[in-house]
């Protein structure tokens, strides 16, 4: 239905349809889990009509969040405005996937099949207006949900007794893919450093034999210390982020940190390697380190660890998943009516 609003063919009740990816391991890489996470919120608001996936051409606009061989195939048929969010870009493919620099050359032209790209930090911003100066953008940081990532002190005694750690051990977490760009060598090498505590990495191998480092990094897993674990990829998030002290993430290039942000709305403190992406978003809310020894010296600060700790939840309200659904109808009404 459309009435006449303020000069404008103001659409009512739009009809928005979201697109991703999510087969098989790809529903636990972090562009699926913020499109799910933004899904929710926008199908509990007023102004919009959201559906998963589904038939193309039955909406006003068609929200993207991949750009694989079935997204573009879908956008062949969409006959509203298409938007993509930019989850990817050539940056983060560089020590994350085989044969990166032969895919990072298709960028610009797959991003010049849809009528608008939201970006979702300033250096992903700035790297996708360089690529495509002639595309038209919006910068929309992730959001979280902030009821759901919280600390559960009995889903903390749950993860910590399933893998036998006992409650006075601390414990680091990472949560990632299993990839020499996210920092996996230095999450290792730190484990070694620190046996008395234990290392938890969740996350796999989304691409599978085509993941950087693949052999290598299966060989490197049978061969772990005691200390370290691999839960593989979990369904119940919030344990393991309960179940941590610490949260580390070691990733040499994001486009955003979406981990960072459920690490923080859980109240843990958060050390990062110091990159603009991470001091663009979160600022002075967590710790940066440069080298291994870096991160060996925070880890055994105490002091610092508690400070961080202890404003971490309240900065994430900032990126209240309800606000960030707000600012997406604002856009996409502003898409359709134009």
């Amino acid at each position: 239905m459309h009435q006449e609003h303020h000069g404008l063919h103001r659409v009512v009740g739009m009809k928005v349809r979201f697109y991703v990816e999510d087969m098989l391991f790809f529903k636990y890489i972090g562009c699926a889990t913020m499109a799910k996470t933004l899904y929710r919120q926008l199908s509990s608001m007023n102004g919009v009509t959201v559906s998963w996936k589904g038939l193309p051409g039955q909406a006003d606009l068609e929200h993207y969040h991949t750009f694989g061989p079935l997204a573009l195939v879908q956008r062949r048929m969409a006959k509203g405005k298409t938007v993509l969010t930019a989850h990817s870009t050539p940056r983060i493919n560089v020590g994350n996937i085989s044969l990166a620099r032969a895919i990072n050359k298709r960028y610009p032209k797959i991003y010049r099949k849809f009528s608008h790209i939201i970006t979702i930090s300033r250096p992903c911003h700035e790297e996708v207006a360089a690529m495509v100066p002639d595309m038209p953008l919006t910068l929309i940081p992730n959001g979280v949900n902030r009821e759901f990532f919280r600390r559960d002190e009995e889903k903390r005694t749950t993860f910590r007794e399933m893998y036998d750690i006992p409650d006075d051990r601390e414990v680091v977490l990472s949560v990632a893919q299993l990839t020499p760009r996210k920092g996996l060598y230095d999450f290792l090498a730190l484990a070694r450093m620190f046996p008395e505590k234990t290392f938890v990495w969740v996350g796999g191998f989304p691409y599978g034999a085509l993941s950087k480092d693949w052999m290598r990094i299966r060989r490197l897993k049978r061969r772990c210390a005691d200390n370290v674990i691999y839960p593989g990829y979990v369904r119940e998030i919030i344990s393991p982020y309960s179940a941590a002290d610490v949260f580390l993430m070691p990733s040499y290039a994001e486009t955003f940190g979406l981990v960072i942000l459920e690490a923080l709305s859980c109240g843990l403190p958060v050390i990062a390697r110091d990159i603009p992406e991470f001091h663009d978003i979160f600022g002075d809310r967590i710790l940066y380190f440069r080298t291994r020894e870096e991160i060996a010296a925070i880890l055994d600060d105490g002091q610092r660890l508690s400070a961080c700790a202890s404003g971490a939840r309240e900065f994430t309200g900032q990126f209240d998943i309800r606000d960030i659904a707000q600012r997406h109808i604002a856009l996409y009404h502003e898409l359709v009516d134009a």
